[in-house]
């Protein structure tokens, strides 16, 4: 089976444009994001599948010289963009993930897929949304192509179309869902950027750790907060947009 790694990324954003390739130490979130993700053990391909908009150019011109694969597609069916760039490279497992998460964790990474391919015989689709226990912006999603697929055939709001998994975890009389828990609820924690605020914090977790390891893990930078506890509070007040 082919396990495909597809991220989002795009330049468009209401909140913080160009988030994803916003600087630190030199470096585009992007560049870290990917670091990152080509470090997990079980991902066999990783695409980046952004719109066809000129203002992702950037996107597709880094990723050009880069030599990462890239598609392109509709900026506001998210689903479909999923879904072609999933049957262009006949992907059996897709692993979701989204540019704007730089300091994702590929072990957590690794330990979803591996907990998704125990389990086949249990869930069509596993993550750590469901009940959050682990901090926003680490982890991913896993689920198979034939759900992507079914979900790209008969999902009908904006909403599932915008945000490729809804139509997947608000029909569980349709697809059987696994969520991974961590023993410890860290859901408090935000390290994804949407704001100038969660900008502010990321920027001070890289330029603290990458340095010394630049595959630092979601226990390092736990421990780094704990040295800085009022880091926390840079973007305590940021909230997730709602689906």
């Amino acid at each position: 089976m082919k396990i495909a790694i597809i991220i989002q990324a795009r330049m468009g954003s209401e909140r913080l444009p160009g988030k994803v390739m916003k600087e630190v130490l030199n470096k585009p979130l992007l560049e870290y994001h990917l670091e990152r993700l080509n470090h997990c053990r079980l991902g066999d391909d990783i695409v980046i599948a952004t719109t066809k908009n000129k203002a992702d150019d950037v996107i597709a011109e880094y990723c050009l010289n880069k030599g990462i694969k890239i598609f392109r597609g509709s900026e506001d069916d998210v689903l479909e963009r999923y879904y072609l760039a999933a049957s262009e490279i006949q992907a059996d497992i897709i692993v979701r993930a989204t540019a704007d998460c730089p300091v994702i964790d590929p072990l957590i990474v690794d330990q979803e897929i591996e907990f998704y391919l125990r389990n086949q015989d249990k869930y069509d689709y596993v993550s750590t949304l469901l009940v959050p226990s682990y901090p926003r912006g680490i982890t991913a999603e896993v689920f198979p192509f034939w759900a992507l697929e079914k979900s790209y055939k008969e999902a009908k709001t904006p909403s599932q179309h915008e945000h490729v998994t809804p139509y997947i975890y608000q029909n569980p009389h349709l697809f059987r869902l696994g969520n991974m828990r961590h023993a410890v609820d860290l859901s408090h924690h935000r390290w994804t950027v949407d704001q100038e605020e969660d900008f502010l914090l990321i920027s001070k977790i890289i330029t603290a750790l990458y340095p010394l390891n630049p595959y630092f893990t979601m226990d390092d930078i736990l421990e780094l907060l704990r040295e800085h506890p009022d880091w926390i509070l840079i973007n305590a007040h940021v909230q997730q947009k709602n689906i």
